[in-house]
Formats: structure tokens, C-alpha cells, sequence
């Protein structure tokens, strides 16, 4: 088994993995906060939620397997090399489960919330049946021969893909109302530090180790911090630069409301004219 050449190395490594998980953990509030004061979800893009939810379930089967299942991390091994660490620490275990908590958190605020006239696309819903659909097939296509690491490799595979598309519903929504209004910045720069942490820790262990097997041997998570901060410099981008303005958004029911008010103003002004 393989172990740390250098103390040092390996306590800044343990650190950056437990800044990222400290960073990516508490993104997910300031979203949560937001729903909760305004009591409504317009602004946050649904798709991205249902999305999001997807990659980090399956993500959490991989890095849970992974670092839990001896039969998987042998299989790791006789692939990579027998003196080869294996690439999840116990925080990417539990960033993932955090992540599943709070994001089915999130989904369920837009079922109770102000949610205007969006609902989930058809598109989305198709998306994840099919990439669900595909994983139980896998799963009985492994069972023969056990081969799990193919299988949770599968999954980092799906996590990935999620990754990239997950944005994209959120970054159109925002550029389609010139606005970030409803979507928490706070989340973006959290998010944002968390990935840079998570890059810098994989990067202190390939140096210990002097090999990058590292990086391609988990090229999920090599991928994953890649790909989440391309996005969110593009969300920082829209928040700051492009739509900087803050007016808030009034809720649809808001407006209904206030709408009669209006009409039994304009009404009264009216017949005062005419008198």
C-alpha cells in the first residue's frame, strides 16, 4: 500500500481536502437561505436543482465505494499500479453525502415556495430517467464478472456529464432575464474556492507521489474542478459585470395581488375625473 513521502505534503493535502469540503458544504446554504427569507425559488432555475441532484448521488455511490469497498480498491490497484494511493479521502466522502442532503433540501423548497410558472423541463426529466436507466443496466452488465470498478467509474463518468450540463439551464436563465436575481452569489464563490482547494490537493499528491495517475486515474474529479470553476467565473462574470444591478423581482402571486389595488386606483381616479 502505497503511503506519503513527505509529512508536510501530507498535512497540507489533508488541510486543502478539508477547505474544499468546508467551502463546497456551506455553498449550498446561502441558496437555501435565500429560498427561505424570500419565500419563493424565482430566479432559481429548476432544471439545475433536479440536475445537481443526479450528479451528486451519483457521485457519492463512487466516492463511497471507492474508499469504503476493499474489492474495489484492490481492482483499483491491479489497474493503476499496486503502489498507487487511491485517489477519494474521506472529505470527498463526505462533501458528496452533504451534497445529496442539501440539494433534495433545495428541491424540496420549490415544491413549497413561489415558484412563478416554471416547472421542471421535459428535457431534464428525460435526461436523468435515461442516465438512471443506463446505470441499472451497467449494474447487470458488472454483476457477472464484478466489475465494480468499471461500474462506479461509470458513475464518476455520469457525475461528470452532469457537471457539464447542470450550468447550462442556469447560465441561459440568467442571461435570458439579464439578471441574477433569486441566484445566490454566494454559493458561486464558495463553490469557486472550493474547486481551486480541491484542484491544489490533488496536485500536492501527485508531487509526493511523483506520478499523475492521480489526476487520470480520477478524472471525474479532475474534470469536476475544471469544469465548476469555468462556471462559476462565468456566474461572476454575470453577477458583477454583465448584470450588475440588484432590484429585486416581484413573485407572480405578488403581482396578482397588487393588481386589483392598481385597477381599484385607477378606477377611483377616474370617476373623480368625471365628477
Amino acid at each position: 500500500m502505497a503511503s506519503w513521502n513527505s509529512v508536510p505534503l501530507e498535512i497540507t493535502y489533508e488541510v486543502l481536502g478539508w477547505i474544499a469540503f468546508v467551502a463546497w458544504s456551506i455553498s449550498f446554504y446561502p441558496q437555501v437561505i435565500l429560498n427561505f427569507r424570500r419565500k419563493s425559488v424565482v430566479g432559481l432555475n429548476f432544471d439545475f436543482v433536479v440536475l445537481n441532484l443526479t450528479k451528486h448521488s451519483s457521485y457519492l455511490i463512487y466516492n463511497a465505494t471507492l474508499y469504503f469497498s476493499s474489492a474495489v480498491q484492490k481492482q483499483y490497484r491491479d489497474k493503476y499500479g499496486s503502489g498507487e494511493m487511491i485517489p477519494v479521502a474521506a472529505n470527498d466522502v463526505a462533501f458528496s453525502t452533504h451534497a445529496v442532503i442539501l440539494t433534495a433540501i433545495t428541491l424540496f423548497q420549490i415544491a413549497i415556495y413561489e415558484r412563478g410558472a416554471q416547472k421542471v423541463s421535459k428535457i431534464s426529466l428525460a435526461i436523468v430517467s435515461a442516465v438512471w436507466l443506463a446505470a441499472g443496466v451497467c449494474f447487470f452488465i458488472a454483476l457477472p464478472k464484478h466489475s465494480w470498478l468499471w461500474l462506479i467509474s461509470i458513475f464518476n463518468g455520469i457525475q461528470v456529464f452532469m457537471t457539464v450540463i447542470k450550468y447550462i439551464p442556469q447560465a441561459f436563465m440568467n442571461f435570458r432575464r439579464k439578471s441574477t436575481d433569486g441566484f445566490s452569489i454566494g454559493n458561486i464563490l464558495l463553490d469557486f474556492s472550493g474547486g481551486v482547494a480541491n484542484y491544489a490537493q490533488m496536485t500536492v499528491q501527485s508531487i509526493d507521489q511523483n506520478s499523475w495517475v492521480n489526476f487520470y486515474g480520477n478524472i471525474g474529479k479532475t474534470l469536476l474542478s475544471l469544469i465548476s470553476i469555468f462556471f462559476d467565473l462565468l456566474f461572476m462574470c454575470q453577477h458583477f459585470l454583465l448584470y450588475p444591478g440588484r432590484r429585486e423581482l416581484i413573485p407572480p402571486k405578488t403581482v396578482k395581488a397588487i393588481e386589483p389595488l392598481m385597477q381599484s386606483s385607477d378606477r377611483t381616479e377616474t370617476e373623480s375625473e368625471n365628477v
